[in-house]
């Protein structure tokens, strides 16, 4: 009975490894330059050399941007860095990718695309399940002044978190 028990959480564990996301490349500016208003999943078509660039973690989001274009959602300026071992086959680095996404999130994504002022920044680029997939963000562009302000805030945060935690300790000091 024992033996079955430790054979299920072993493999309920190994479900969890392989559901678990595997972080590619993260766009950490993007937050810091746009406020974002709802975020989407989505595959990428990718060729086999860009699959593989990208399993050993080579990948760059910095100036990536989303476009709907005839109906479809294409990645652009999204850096694939060409796979070492690749041949002729190899991919260009920078070419435009297209994502995967339903229509009905398309038809939505028109229609609030056509607000001015709101883009598509993607945010990470990511492993789930063995498939290719990325975050891509409905953002506004912020402000300097909506910048400053948002890291004010963040660092009044850390500052509290660090009084609470100061006081924590001299109360459990005086116990």
């Amino acid at each position: 009975m024992a033996k079955m028990k430790t054979t299920r959480k072993k493999a309920a564990k190994a479900k969890d490894d392989k559901d678990a996301r595997k972080l590619v490349a993260q766009n950490k500016k993007a937050r810091h330059d746009y406020l974002v208003l709802d975020t989407y999943e989505c595959g990428i078509a990718l060729t086999g050399t860009e699959v593989k660039s990208l399993r050993q973690g080579r990948a760059s989001l910095v100036d990536g941007f989303a476009q709907i274009d005839g109906g479809e959602v294409w990645l652009h300026n999204v850096h694939i860095p060409e796979y070492a071992q690749g041949t002729w086959t190899n991919h260009a680095a920078r070419r435009k990718r297209k994502l995967l996404l339903h229509r009905a999130e398309i038809d939505k994504l028109t229609g609030k695309l056509q607000e001015t002022g709101l883009t598509l920044v993607p945010l990470q680029l990511y492993f789930y399940r063995g498939r290719a997939k990325v975050e891509i963000a409905l953002a506004k562009g912020k402000k300097e002044y909506d910048k400053r302000q948002t890291l004010r805030e963040k660092q009044d945060r850390r500052e509290a978190e660090r009084a609470v935690s100061a006081a924590r300790r001299r109360q459990r000091a005086h116990a």
